[in-house]
């Protein structure tokens, strides 16, 4: 039992690392990245479909995405979904691809997006601590282990909480740095 809490609390902590990697590749940096259409749903003949799976998404210049949809007849469709996923982009609808120039990230626009991802940096170090009371509490009320081996077990979870904070703050270093980076 006490172990299966370390396990399901470190999962939940690794689960919360990936979700802020990923909220990670939605920040664009100023280049083109085709990971930051991800989040974009495209109107698929009536089915919200996501977009990586309605077109092909290739960055053929640094500051350039181009979106090939499978189905040529679909272009309007990509624009629409595009400008509703309210990334700050300006799609530009072609015969039969859609091309998104980025725009080059301004001085204010940089420290407003590492000001923003500091913000949801929290959030996500809430959720590690909350994983860490979760199991605590769970320790706590195992009436079947001894108080020393409650005690090492709370250890434990602090280790697995101070490590994967840690990872948050690197990552969001790296980011930061990758922002800022002219």
């Amino acid at each position: 039992m006490s172990h299966e809490i370390i396990d399901i609390t470190e999962m939940s902590m690794q689960e919360t690392i990936e979700s802020f990697k990923e909220y990670l590749l939605k920040i664009r940096t100023g280049r083109a990245n085709a990971s930051m259409l991800n989040s974009v749903m495209v109107d698929f003949y009536g089915t919200p479909t996501p977009l990586n799976q309605t077109s092909q998404v290739s960055s053929p210049e640094p500051q350039q995405l181009v979106i090939k949809p499978y189905d040529k007849g679909q272009v309007a469709a990509v624009v629409a979904g595009i400008n509703k996923a309210d990334l700050g982009l300006n799609p530009i609808a072609e015969a039969d691809l859609v091309r998104i120039n980025i725009p080059p990230l301004t001085e204010e626009i940089r420290k407003d997006l590492v000001k923003k991802m500091l913000k949801e940096l929290e959030t996500f170090k809430v959720r590690i601590r909350n994983a860490r009371r979760d199991a605590n509490e769970k320790i706590k009320k195992d009436s079947s282990s001894p108080e020393d081996v409650k005690k090492d077990l709370e250890n434990q979870v602090q280790k697995h909480t101070d490590k994967f904070i840690e990872m948050l703050d690197k990552l969001s270093k790296d980011k930061e740095n990758d922002l800022m980076k002219i």
